[in-house]
């Protein structure tokens, strides 16, 4: 663990000269070596180069990312172009890629491992797809465009953090609050109170458009204007808009992806994916949006329907689709998400549902230590040890919310387990749950429960994994097969022996009772059109700004947004995308989804696939766990992703059990 309690801001900018100096060093002695290259010199010298700059740029992300301030973000935008720079550095070197070149025409010969074998190759591909072939001013240019973009994406995270605080909607009459369940006002309560306004209650905006509160809110009014809130962020025109950013990083990717010699930035990131072209990732998404719009047109008359039954005398807008929903639910299949809650607690979700599900499983067992500095009060750490009772390596999880954190839920790896370095794994998972004042519970909503299962999974995968070289480590896997093992790993939350042990009232213990767990199960596939559609918009909005050329130029950011979606036959208004392009962080603060936002669906199909699997072999047994940990888990990124699927399911995946259940299998056919 890195020693949080004695890092302060003041140490990072030396400790990043340092530590390039150093590993520009290590680099330096591997290309300069005069002795013919073998892997030992050159791959296994630079996987181990560059470990010190590894480890205070993941302290640094973590920071930026979960507890920031003004002088962190300072030096996140000063450091930005230097590790661009950097990087440019090493994969632009071509006294290096001569060596790295030289093995890879003579792989055949070699005689290496699996492993080693498609680390060389990858490194290769890396080294290409990095600009190797440029040379002259193009190879200049592109070390200008890579330190430009570096500093985009610190600037947009930057902005819409503070462009989501400031939006935050403040709200002094708690008559306004009816509907919000108790928890859901004190925690509102307290959050207005760390922010200076005593006696007021503070609606925080999460990542996506929709935002949790309208589900309860009975007030209209409010409801439209959390909403309103929400998707104005970043297209306001004041020095937090975004809009300038987005065109500006759009243009340099696409000048980028022709330096490199694509048609687009889209057609450079999935090349090395595992859906290979643009074609086929849009082709998934296309299949799947006439019966998700069909469905959601239908939810929507069902809704229209209940407004119109109440005397409302208002056509149904966004910000009354998730209120409305809760309503048809609750009529419908007699499920009341305020109901459920009280069986939610965080703390046995955590130990009895989460935990208990990987012990099954995997043998696993967890012990909290207090000893460990964190990065912030909130921060808990458990030490895992595995079957055998052998330490496997760290969790920690940071639950709440703060003004300091980045919307949304994340896994990262403070340390990647490696072999050749001798290091187990430190994994941690970042969630935004509303924290309410001390002594009160945790009630999660589905949604929170369901990304607390899913970020699990991406914890599962780093601390199995079972690689030699840290460039394989955990999920270091194509972007559309990472959402893989977290998906599978959400199948937990309602398999009956998990829910059971969990789902007790946090004030009685009383367990759910089973006609609600039915009605809980009988409801699985409501709401799907919604939640289908707003995705797949938010899918092929991103492909739409990636697949654009060089020298398209956008003038105006939300008519090209309107011009995509309408286009894309997502015509309904009730129905936003996911995230709009003014803050859809997931492409806009970095290149790891940029044109990769499909890849969520595309992982879903072999996590569909392979659900069902479990399913056919008993489910919750350690031999399916065991299978899935030494087929899919423990591989990291050593080999074609796809072949790992493969071993597990004996075949390639079919996309029927995906249909069937997002209830699209009629429609689409």
């Amino acid at each position: 663990m890195p020693a949080f309690d004695r890092i302060t801001e003041s140490h990072f900018l030396p400790a990043f000269d340092f530590a390039i100096e150093r590993q520009r060093a290590e680099v330096e002695a591997i290309a300069a070596n005069p002795d013919p290259p073998t892997f030992q010199n050159t791959m296994e010298s630079l996987e181990r180069s560059g470990l010190l700059l590894e480890r205070v740029h993941t302290v640094f992300l973590t920071l930026c990312s979960a507890h920031t301030n003004p002088r962190l973000q300072q030096i996140e935008a000063q450091v930005a172009p230097l590790l661009a720079a950097h990087r440019d550095s090493i994969f632009l070197d071509r006294r290096l890629f001569v060596r790295v070149d030289d093995l890879h025409r003579r792989l055949s010969d070699l005689n290496l491992d699996p492993e080693s074998e498609w680390l060389l190759k990858r490194y290769h591909t890396d080294f290409v797809r990095a600009g190797i072939g440029l040379s002259g001013p193009d190879a200049d240019r592109l070390r200008t465009l890579n330190a430009e973009l570096a500093v985009r994406y610190a600037t947009f995270s930057r902005r819409l953090l503070e462009e989501a605080n400031e939006l935050s909607v403040l709200v002094t009459d708690r008559d306004q609050l009816d509907g919000l369940p108790e928890d859901g006002v004190n925690a509102a309560a307290e959050a207005a109170r760390s922010g200076g306004h005593e006696g007021a209650y503070l609606i925080a905006l999460t990542l996506p458009t929709a935002q949790p509160a309208l589900t309860y809110l009975h007030d209209r009014a409010l409801r439209e204007r959390i909403h309103r809130a929400s998707t104005e962020r970043g297209a306001r025109g004041n020095d937090n808009d975004t809009t300038d950013l987005v065109r500006e990083i759009v243009r340099l990717r696409a000048e980028r992806a022709w330096l490199l010699g694509y048609d687009s930035h889209a057609d450079y990131q999935i090349e090395d994916c595992t859906a290979r072209t643009v074609a086929n990732a849009r082709g998934m998404l296309e299949s799947v949006v006439p019966a998700a719009v069909a469905n959601a047109r239908a939810e929507e008359t069902a809704l229209q329907a209940v407004v119109d039954a109440d005397g409302g005398g208002f056509r149904l807008e966004a910000w009354d689709w998730s209120y409305y929903a809760e309503r048809v639910r609750r009529d419908r299949y007699a499920v009341d998400e305020g109901e459920l809650r009280p069986y939610l607690e965080l703390e046995r979700v955590l130990s009895d549902g989460v935990f208990y599900a990987a012990e099954r499983l995997y043998g696993l067992t967890f012990q909290e230590r207090h000893d460990v500095p964190v990065y912030h009060p909130d921060v808990r750490v458990f030490e895992v040890f595995d079957a055998d009772r052998t330490p496997l390596g760290l969790f920690l999880a940071d639950f709440y919310a703060r003004p300091s954190k980045r919307g949304g839920a994340w896994m990262t790896s403070l340390v990647a387990q490696s072999r050749l370095l001798g290091t187990r794994p430190v994994v941690i998972n970042t969630h935004n749950i509303s924290q309410p004042p001390p002594g009160e519970p945790t009630l999660l909503t589905l949604f929170e429960l369901k990304t607390v299962f899913h970020e699990f999974g991406h914890a599962l995968h780093g601390l199995f994994s079972d690689v030699r070289f840290p460039r394989f480590a955990g999920t270091q896997v194509p972007q559309d097969f990472v959402e893989y093992p977290s998906q599978v790993n959400e199948m937990w939350m309602f398999w009956p022996e998990v829910l059971a042990n969990y789902a007790r009232h946090y004030r009685t213990g009383e367990p759910m009772p089973r006609e609600m767990v039915d009605r809980l199960h009988a409801a699985a596939r409501f709401n799907e059109g919604y939640r289908t559609t707003e995705y797949l918009s938010a899918s092929l909005l991103d492909l739409a700004w990636h697949t654009l050329g060089a020298d398209d130029r956008i003038a105006d950011v939300r008519a090209f947004e309107a011009e995509v979606l309408e286009k894309a036959g997502f015509s309904l208004r009730t129905v936003p995308p996911r995230y709009r392009t003014t803050y859809f962080e997931h492409i806009f603060s970095g290149d790891h989804y940029s044109a990769g936002y499909y890849s969520y669906i595309w992982s879903e199909v072999l996590d569909a696939d392979t659900v069902r699997w479990f399913e056919e072999n008993g489910g919750l047994e350690r031999a399916n766990g065991d299978r899935f940990r030494q087929e899919v888990l423990s591989r990291g990124g050593t080999a074609d992703a796809m072949s790992f699927f493969r071993s597990l399911r004996g075949r390639d995946p079919e996309i029927l059990p995906l249909l069937e259940r997002r209830g699209l299998r009629a429609t689409t056919g």
